[in-house]
């Protein structure tokens, strides 16, 4: 099973599962589309959002892990 970490980009993890858009959505990241999503790191975009990397990636983590069980 694929992880997520906070130097992948937006597009990255939409490439391991498109299925993650929600959770994006659920952080006020509504940004998939645009070319930022393939340039910046969640860590980076976090911090454009105000919202906690670490947050982000742990519940994009439990989303992957909850679909493959």
């Amino acid at each position: 099973m694929a992880t997520v970490n906070k130097d992948m980009t937006i597009r990255e993890v939409l490439q391991i599962d498109q299925d993650t858009a929600p959770v994006f959505f659920a952080f006020g990241m509504h940004c998939i589309g645009c070319p930022s999503a393939s340039g910046e790191t969640l860590e980076e975009a976090s911090m454009v959002h105000g919202i906690n990397v670490q947050d982000l990636v742990d519940r994009l983590n439990t989303f992957l892990a909850e679909k493959q069980a």
